[in-house]
């Protein structure tokens, strides 16, 4: 099966990473399909062109421009990393997946990107553990009104299923390492840890610690690919998806403290922080203010947790070869991430701060 695939969200790091992989990869699947970068500005657009790549240039938040958009370039399958907050942007792409389906009379597939902090207890999710094969759709959809991106999770399952487009949620944990994308290759953790230690000439942490979990950018992306795979392969329908389709990103776990330590030991080394010793936040105002994240989500942002097993992703055969011990011997690469790069050019934070006036 060849297909037109759209990638939304792809200047930023976990879409422009995504792209990458997905140019480069020697999958025929992959190979015998198109593969189009939705982006929002002409400095994006007119970069990601000169690579070669096929850009589309987009306003997501534009229903009809959207439809007419999927329609005229045949798009089946949308892997949507534009944001995991904004609902309209997912319900404007699966509007135009269902205009493309009636006119093509083929099936269409919605891979949404969703956040970890829908699934701690920080924001309601229940204690104790559950395994994502379990029912994490129906205690969403409980929890719904309580955290808007459970809201925008159920809400995007729900309308597919209505319009009979097959639909999968994509959870990262907390990624790190350099992405392979053209316009922003920082991820957003560590980075803003980095930039805010700097500033401080100290590494600090919140008075609790807690156990986070992680994934490398090419462990996650290389999970979009199985599911893009599996798609195209035919097996899109047989594969856990809709209400049963969340698939979890988590390649390990860590103590919070535990990875500031190494941060600040390594940020030490290159004279960057006074000391190795990690401070203890005063208050989340603090917090705010060092890093820049919303008061009312720093904590989360930076100190959350979620019981979840990992089932979906494994049965497909991911595979993360990055682990807690590899990622702590190469701590350092997301100082010089930061050193090389500068900030991040994400629109994740600005997003948290709209959410924090809602």
């Amino acid at each position: 099966m060849s297909s037109n695939i759209l990638i939304t969200g792809a200047a930023g790091y976990v879409g422009g990473s995504i792209i990458a992989d997905f140019l480069s990869s020697s999958s025929p699947v992959l190979k015998r399909s198109r593969i189009t970068a939705a982006v929002r500005s002409d400095e994006q657009a007119k970069l990601l062109s000169e690579s070669g790549i096929n850009v589309l240039q987009l306003d997501l938040t534009d229903e009809k421009a959207v439809v007419e958009s999927l329609v005229k370039h045949n798009i089946n399958i949308v892997v949507h990393t534009a944001s995991s907050l904004d609902l309209t942007l997912a319900l404007n792409l699966l509007a135009g997946l269902a205009e493309q389906q009636k006119a093509s009379e083929s099936n269409a597939y919605f891979i949404h990107t969703s956040g970890l902090s829908a699934f701690c207890p920080e924001t309601g999710w229940p204690q104790g553990v559950m395994k994502d094969s379990g029912p994490i759709f129906e205690t969403e959809k409980q929890l719904a009104d309580s955290f808007s991106l459970r809201k925008t999770d159920v809400t995007i399952t729900e309308t597919a299923k209505e319009l009979g487009i097959t639909s999968f949620i994509v959870v990262p944990s907390t990624v790190y390492g350099k992405g392979k994308g053209q316009w922003n290759q920082l991820s957003v953790i560590f980075p803003i840890a980095v930039q805010a230690s700097i500033k401080q000439k100290s590494v600090s942490k919140f008075p609790v610690d807690g156990n986070i979990a992680g994934v490398h950018i090419s462990d996650l992306t290389e999970l979009y690919g199985l599911i893009v795979k599996k798609i195209l392969q035919g097996s899109g329908d047989s594969i856990p998806n809709g209400t049963h389709g969340h698939y979890f990103a988590i390649a390990h776990e860590m103590a919070w403290w535990e990875t500031l330590g190494r941060l600040a030991a390594a940020m030490e080394a290159r004279g960057l922080v006074a000391s190795s010793e990690t401070q203890v936040w005063t208050s989340n105002k603090a917090a705010a203010e060092a890093t820049g994240v919303p008061e009312i989500f720093v904590e989360i942002f930076f100190n959350s947790s979620a019981n979840i097993i990992v089932d979906n992703a494994f049965k497909l055969g991911w595979k993360p070869t990055w682990d807690k011990a590899r990622f702590f011997e190469n701590i350092d690469d997301e100082v010089v991430s930061v050193l090389e790069l500068g900030k991040a050019r994400s629109s994740l934070i600005d997003s948290l701060f709209l959410a924090a006036k809602n």
